[in-house]
């Protein structure tokens, strides 16, 4: 079955690989997922991650969980989808959300690629708000 809101699988997958204490989550590979990767690593929610080629020419993503040595506890503790197939949400650079006051993250689909809210902010450019980070 094809699957119409690749970003909401990834969060999904992500989040159920979390709550199941998982070292590791496999998903379908695409450029705007890699980027979303990209970001969560610069921010220190992910080990880490790569892309393996599969016989479908698709690919995928296994993306290595980060949890906290001492207490066990997953760096991400919230996933939520902002901008959604049926109802898109987009913000300008003045008014790009905070998340837990700054706490956490918000990641931004932006002309100038993928990024967080504090760098869409810096840069002055607004887009579509892909999820929340916490």
């Amino acid at each position: 079955m094809a699957v119409t809101d690749p970003v909401g699988d990834f969060l999904t997958r992500i989040r159920n690989a979390l709550m199941a204490r998982h070292a590791y989550v496999e998903v379908p590979a695409s450029k705007l997922l890699k980027a979303i990767c990209d970001v969560l690593l610069d921010q220190g929610y992910i080990r880490g991650y790569r892309w393996v080629e599969t016989p479908n020419n698709q690919g995928k993503l296994v993306i290595a969980l980060k949890y906290d040595p001492r207490t066990g506890e997953p760096a991400i503790r919230e996933l939520k989808r902002v901008s959604k197939p049926s109802r898109r949400v987009y913000a300008p650079a003045r008014r790009l959300p905070r998340v837990y006051d700054g706490l956490g993250i918000a990641i931004i689909s932006t002309s100038q690629g993928v990024m967080t809210d504090k760098e869409a902010r810096r840069r002055n450019i607004g887009g579509e708000v892909l999820c929340y980070i916490f």
